[in-house]
């Protein structure tokens, strides 16, 4: 590998062609409230604060929109690589650099508000027939370690979570944030009250903007002054309150 990159050097060299540093990308995926794409245009909470972050750095890196897998694959293999949002937890730790909190967020299971069997407790979730949830990711991955056994992990995205819930073919879904949740009810105009949160917190965290770990460190720390700047000045709250307040 270093021996192609020498000899791409040294061509370019020898042609008088400048040689250019591979610049930043930013990726991130379908993730409403915080990313997503909306009549073909990325908007969400975290996004606005991304973009607000690159106007008070100056930076202007391109950002690409990515299934969750392929996005991951991105940060983890191609150097000089964005991802947001991302949970910060024990294991993705050390493999990246970390800039934030953004917003701190938790997950809870859903089910109809009239459901035969209503769900009040860890143990009665673990005893449940089935759960449903996203087929990747981080959600399906700590159920899983956290001794769930009764997972339907067919689910592709949001979307289909709630379609499946409402149509009768589950009775618990698991995959979003009660912004997440309050979102997608407006997707599908879903009554107020159709809904029902588990008061079982199955996961809390802090969202984080995350760097591959050959990330300059100014790019990094200029980044970190930026959302702090931010969070002073008022404008990140701001930002939050317009997603996670209902929208009239």
């Amino acid at each position: 590998m270093k021996h192609s990159i020498f000899v791409v050097a040294l061509l370019c060299l020898l042609l008088g062609t400048p040689v250019r540093a591979e610049s930043y990308l930013v990726v991130t995926e379908e993730w409403a409230p915080y990313n997503y794409l909306e009549n073909n245009r990325l908007t969400g909470m975290t996004t606005e604060i991304v973009q607000a972050i690159m106007a008070l750095t100056g930076d202007d890196f391109p950002i690409e929109v990515l299934p969750s897998m392929r996005s991951s694959r991105v940060l983890k293999t191609r150097p000089k690589t964005i991802l947001y949002s991302m949970f910060r937890t024990a294991e993705r730790e050390p493999l990246y650099k970390w800039v934030g909190p953004i917003v701190e967020e938790s997950i809870y299971p859903y089910q109809l508000a009239d459901a035969r069997q209503p769900v009040n407790s860890l143990e009665q979730l673990l005893q449940a027939p089935q759960i449903t949830t996203r087929n990747a990711g981080l959600i399906p991955e700590v159920l899983q370690s956290r001794g769930f056994k009764n997972l339907d992990k067919s689910a592709t995205g949001s979307l289909q979570l709630y379609r499946m819930l409402l149509a009768g073919r589950t009775e618990i879904i698991v995959g979003d944030t009660p912004a997440g949740m309050a979102y997608y009810s407006r997707q599908l105009n879903i009554a107020p009250g159709t809904l029902r949160k588990v008061p079982v917190e199955l996961y809390r965290s802090s969202l984080y903007i995350a760097f591959s770990p050959d990330s300059e460190d100014r790019v990094v720390a200029a980044w970190a002054q930026a959302l702090e700047k931010l969070r002073r000045s008022g404008e990140l709250e701001r930002i939050q309150r317009q997603y996670v307040q209902p929208k009239q």
